[in-house]
C-alpha cells in the first residue's frame, strides 16, 4: 500500500538513521486523548522498527509549554536520549535540545510558532487537506516503515478525540467495525477523564495504550471511571456559575469572565459552552485550583472568527503598560489563554477593563 503522506516517508527515515543502535529515544508527548494516542504508537512502532532501542514515552506536565516552560531542557535531558521525538505540542523557534546536540523530530499539527533550529525535522499536518491529527500522523510514519496493524486502534483514539468518529482518516471505518464505535469512544473519554482529573493520572491510560491489544481494558477501568464521575459533578458545579462582564467604557474589552475554583481540568469546557449564549464575546473561564502552586488557569474561547484571543489578551496587557508571560496567549485564533502567576491575572482584568 502507497504510503499515506509520501512526503514525510524519507525526512522520517532520515531521522530514525541518525539513532544509534541501543539508542536511547524519548517521546514527549502533550497529555490528552491525542497526544497520548501519538506518544503510544511511536512507543510500540519504534521497538518493531529497532528491537534494540529504548523507548521512553513522557507525557507532558500540568500547565507545562514544551519550549518556552523552565525545567522542559533539564526534564528531558535527564532521560540521557539519543534522540526526541515532539508530538502534539507544538512547533516553536525555541526548539528544545537541538543545542544539545541531540536530533529532535517533531510531528505535530497546529499552527507553528516559527520552525526550530538546525538539528530538528518538523512533519507538520497543519495545511494539509484533511489536516490529520497526531496520532494520525504518527500511525503513518511507523506505517511507512513496518506492520502497524495491531496500532490502528491506538491511533483510532487520537483521531476520534480529535476529529470525531467520523474523521476523514481512510482507515477509521474498518478499525470502528473490528472493534467497534463504542469502546472506542469509551476509550476516548477514559483518556480524557485521567487528564481532566485532580490526580492527573497519565500513566494509568498510557499503560493500556502501550500494552494492550484493543480498547476494552481502558474502556472499562474502575479507576478512570472514577476520574470520569469526578469530572463530572465538578462541570455540573461549574456550570451554574455566572459570567462577568466589564462595565461599559471606552477601556472595555469584548469578554465575559467566568471564576472557578476546581483541581480538574473543566475550564476549557466551561469556556467552550458559554459562548454560543455569548457569540460576540469572547469567554474566558479562570481556574483559580488547578495549578498548584497558586498560579490561574485561563482558557479562552470564541464563536466568532471576528474574535482574536490571543490579540485581545495582549492588548490587554499593553493598555496598562504591562507585558504578559512568554508562554501565555499563543494557541488558536479562537481558542487560546494559559497560566497566569496572580499578580499577572490581575494585571490582567484591569486591561480588560474590570474594576481589579
Amino acid at each position: 500500500m502507497a504510503p499515506a503522506f509520501p512526503q514525510f516517508v524519507a525526512p522520517f527515515r532520515q531521522f530514525l538513521n541518525q539513532i544509534p543502535a541501543r539508542g536511547r529515544v524519548v517521546v514527549y508527548c502533550h497529555f490528552d486523548a491525542d497526544g497520548l494516542g501519538a506518544g503510544a504508537v511511536f512507543g510500540r512502532g519504534l521497538q518493531k522498527i529497532g528491537s534494540d532501542w529504548e523507548v521512553v514515552v513522557v507525557p507532558s506536565g500540568k500547565g507545562e509549554n514544551a519550549f518556552l516552560t523552565p525545567g522542559v531542557r533539564e526534564k528531558l535531558l535527564a532521560f540521557q536520549p539519543d534522540a526526541l521525538i515532539v508530538t502534539d505540542l507544538g512547533v516553536h523557534k525555541s526548539g528544545t535540545l537541538e543545542a544539545d546536540g541531540i536530533p529532535v523530530l517533531y510531528v505535530d499539527h497546529h499552527i507553528p510558532e516559527g520552525y526550530p533550529p538546525a538539528g530538528s525535522t518538523v512533519l507538520t499536518g497543519y495545511g494539509l487537506d484533511p489536516v490529520p491529527c497526531s496520532a494520525w500522523l504518527a500511525y503513518e510514519l511507523i506505517a511507512a516503515e513496518t506492520d502497524t496493524t495491531d496500532l490502528q486502534w491506538v491511533a483510532a483514539i487520537g483521531v476520534i478525540s480529535d476529529l470525531g468518529d467520523h474523521a476523514r482518516w481512510a482507515l477509521l471505518p474498518e478499525v470502528k467495525k473490528q472493534y467497534t464505535a463504542k469502546w472506542l469512544k469509551e476509550a476516548v473519554a477514559m483518556c480524557n477523564a485521567a487528564r481532566r482529573a485532580g490526580e492527573f493520572d497519565l500513566a494509568l491510560p498510557l499503560h493500556y495504550l502501550l500494552h494492550d491489544d484493543n480498547p476494552r481494558g481502558l474502556a472499562q477501568d474502575p479507576k478512570l471511571a472514577g476520574y470520569r464521575a469526578e469530572v463530572s459533578a465538578a462541570l455540573n458545579v461549574a456550570r451554574k456559575l455566572p459570567p462577568k462582564f466589564p462595565p461599559k467604557g471606552p477601556d472595555a474589552s469584548p469578554v465575559a469572565v467566568i471564576t472557578i475554583n476546581s483541581p480538574c481540568q473543566i475550564h476549557p469546557l466551561i469556556a467552550q459552552q458559554w459562548i454560543q449564549r455569548l457569540p460576540d464575546r469572547v469567554v474566558l473561564c479562570a481556574n483559580l485550583g488547578y495549578l498548584p502552586d497558586g498560579a490561574v488557569a485561563v482558557a479562552g474561547r470564541a464563536a466568532s472568527s471576528n474574535l482574536h484571543i490571543p490579540n485581545i489578551l495582549r492588548e490587554a496587557f499593553a493598555r496598562i503598560g504591562a507585558t504578559p508571560p512568554a508562554n501565555f496567549a499563543h494557541g488558536h485564533p479562537q481558542a487560546s489563554g494559559g497560566h497566569l502567576p496572580a499578580a499577572d491575572y490581575q494585571l490582567l482584568l484591569r486591561g480588560l477593563g474590570f474594576d481589579a
